[in-house]
């Protein structure tokens, strides 16, 4: 099994999760309503849970301490994509966010159920079942309010025109992709995307809502390899005051 293939695909799923997380989390007591307050606050508390098991699966493969990984590195060492760390601007925008990553998100960790890895197999059975809630809040809100008013259905359409090149970017290939597949760790990021995409599709078909066609979008990548946009680096900075100030303290 090719250790390196393996750290780099845990380490993007842990940032991926330990960013958006962090930017779930910026909405409690700023919900529109108060359901999606303690909505947007529970996943966020999944997403830094998973990632805190993630990063001890790391560290017992001879990395440092999840501590260390999650608040002492530099942006240009996260491997999340584009799309978590991006501010939450408006509702509509971290509600299409939502969706977009939690399907994808959702339908990887199914296919980590089969991995040979063992612990995350076992991980991935296990997070299976909280991202049943993650992927229902998510489609029941876009095929609400994608079918209500006028002013609802533009504001999302304006946010999925803007999110899907950086969601494109969830799936850029690793430098492994063919050791992950042959070790039977993970299928690969183009079975994963093809998935996504009829998920996507599915659910958008239920709303008044428009797919662009995939063909004529660019992906926003870099992410994996550490390339970051001005917004990563002041999140960081503020996640990681705690642990500056103190290192004794815990998650």
């Amino acid at each position: 099994m090719n250790q390196e293939a393996l750290k780099e695909l845990l380490y993007k799923i842990a940032d991926d999760l330990l960013i958006l997380g962090h930017r779930n989390s910026e909405w409690t007591g700023f919900g529109p309503l108060l359901e999606e307050d303690i909505a947007f606050s529970s996943m966020a508390q999944d997403k830094v849970g998973q990632s805190y098991v993630l990063y001890q699966m790391l560290n017992n493969l001879g990395e440092q301490t999840p501590d260390t990984v999650a608040f002492m590195r530099n942006a240009n060492q996260f491997h999340n994509c584009q799309l978590v760390e991006l501010p939450n601007q408006e509702y509509d925008f971290s509600l299409i966010r939502h969706f977009l990553f939690d399907t994808a998100d959702a339908l990887r960790w199914e296919m980590l159920s089969q991995s040979s890895y063992e612990p995350l197999a076992q991980l991935a059975r296990k997070i299976k079942g909280e991202l049943r809630y993650h992927t229902m809040h998510a489609n029941t809100w876009i095929k609400q309010l994608g079918t209500a008013t006028e002013e609802s259905i533009s504001r999302l359409q304006h946010s999925l025109a803007f999110a899907l090149p950086y969601a494109l970017g969830i799936f850029e290939r690793s430098p492994w992709e063919k050791e992950l597949a042959a070790d039977g760790i993970f299928e690969g990021e183009d079975v994963l995307q093809e998935r996504w995409r009829a998920k996507v599709e599915e659910v958008v078909s239920q709303t008044d809502l428009t797919l662009p066609a995939w063909s004529t979008m660019a992906p926003v990548l870099g992410g994996r390899l550490g390339k970051h946009s001005e917004h990563l680096t002041p999140l960081l900075d503020e996640m990681g005051e705690v642990f500056r100030i103190d290192p004794t303290a815990s998650w």
